[in-house]
């Protein structure tokens, strides 16, 4: 066996493990998301996220990769790989496109999973089963085609987004505002004056584990993203990774001990997916020390950015837009003014941050990049939300609300016992024997 076969053996088994890696995440969401909202809508967390998984895979198959990684048509739009055919000559890499392919698939369903917890506990299950569609076929794959394909045009001027803080983070997050502004806040949220009513989360220690399982996850995100088991530069973005996080979450510790006179665990948790975020453009191409800035900087905007949203009487349950879409667009700019340019000559083309004596360029270019994918985010999921409620309603009624999705749209709570059961059954929410 030569050195090249094996060299593209051991790229391939460590593509795919960090794509599971990646897909274990959903476990994270999950459970994260299932332990900041009420019990009664545990259920319909677990069932979204199912939806982003299967319906994301498909879609992204069918139809969504060849958008997003096709033959370049103008800068704008890929137009090969429709179900992995066609010509998809122009992506030279040392793995097959099945294994690239399944590596991609991961990223996508991630992104969509962001947005399903700033509508929980209130979002109608068939109009997100018809959003998701929309988000991994259109709205992420384009939006991926001008960063990330041979021929995208932010890629062309020379955009650096190397795991996605803007292409996934910031794109999602944006989304997920806009999905919360359409769908509205929960029942109670807000009082008559607009002050904004606590909702307990139902079990902080569950969210806490699906936070330590997308912190795990978060290694193959970033470091599976340089698609080779050889790339010299794995270890440096492990560590970048894991400072950015720990940065994030001891900041929050510190910052609402002083600003609420307690450590505020939710905070914390999300203060540490905050560092994620934020480290997610630039891992493999800024310094340890910049990395520790950048996940503090982070974790104080997450919790500016999640009392503003409550000050506009936005609900959004998880936090998705402050941790995605604000920690998204503060690591994007980051790349601006930390890239170090010894850092990043493994893209063919060294680049220097604004603190490296490279000006203003490459941070104008960050800018115009993000502002592009956030608008983009934001306003075709503004325009899918209006075309979905054409067709079905994106809110549930106020009853489902009021007794729970996880009972009123699935018909079976999280946690059940046996005199649940006999309820559920009398009430007609599920099946008797006779009619199974």
């Amino acid at each position: 066996m030569d050195v090249a076969t094996l060299s593209g053996g051991l790229d391939t088994i460590w593509v795919v493990l960090t794509a599971a890696m990646i897909l274990l995440m959903e476990g994270g969401f999950a459970l994260l998301e299932a332990g900041f909202v009420r019990q009664k809508n545990a259920v319909s967390i677990i069932m979204k996220v199912f939806v982003d998984i299967a319906f994301g895979a498909l879609v992204f198959y069918f139809f969504g990769f060849a958008l997003m990684y096709g033959k370049d048509m103008s800068g704008i739009i890929g137009s090969s790989g429709f179900m992995m055919g066609g010509d998809l000559t122009h992506i030279n890499l040392t793995i097959s496109h099945d294994t690239y392919w399944l590596f991609q698939c991961a990223f996508v369903i991630a992104v969509i999973s962001i947005v399903s917890g700033a509508v929980a506990e209130r979002m109608n299950f068939h109009a997100y089963i018809l959003y998701t569609i929309a988000m991994t076929g259109i709205i992420y794959p384009i939006a991926g085609h001008w960063v990330w394909s041979v021929g995208g045009w932010l890629g062309k001027l020379g955009m650096i987004d190397f795991a996605g803080s803007a292409v996934i983070h910031a794109l999602g997050g944006f989304s997920a505002l806009a999905a919360a502004i359409i769908v509205g806040p929960r029942i109670g949220k807000f009082g008559p004056d607009g002050t904004a009513n606590i909702v307990p989360p139902s079990n902080l220690p569950l969210a806490s584990v699906g936070a330590f399982i997308l912190w795990f996850g978060w290694f193959g995100f970033n470091s599976g993203s340089t698609l080779s088991a050889t790339n010299g530069s794995i270890g440096h973005i492990a560590v970048t990774t894991m400072l950015a996080a720990a940065s994030g979450s001891a900041t929050c510790i510190l910052f609402t001990m002083l600003r609420y006179r307690k450590s505020d665990p939710p905070m914390v948790i999300n203060g540490a997916l905050a560092g994620l975020v934020g480290i997610t453009a630039g891992c493999a191409f800024v310094s340890d020390g910049a990395a520790i800035l950048i996940g503090a900087v982070c974790g104080i905007a997450m919790v500016f950015a999640t009392e503003f949203l409550e000050s506009k009487r936005i609900d959004d349950p998880v936090g998705a837009f402050a941790v995605h879409g604000v920690s998204g667009s503060l690591g994007t700019l980051a790349v601006g003014l930390f890239a170090k340019p010894e850092l990043t000559k493994g893209i063919g083309q060294e680049y220097s941050g604004l603190f490296y004596g490279g000006g203003f360029s490459l941070l104008g270019v960050q800018a115009l990049g993000l502002v592009v994918v956030c608008i983009w985010g934001f306003a075709l999921t503004w325009i899918a939300f209006k075309t979905i409620k054409l067709f079905v309603p994106v809110r549930v009624s106020r009853d489902e609300e009021l007794v729970g999705l996880d009972v009123g749209i699935h018909g079976v709570p999280a946690y059940s016992q046996e005199h649940d059961f006999i309820e559920l059954n009398q009430l007609g929410s599920i099946p008797s024997k006779e009619s199974r």
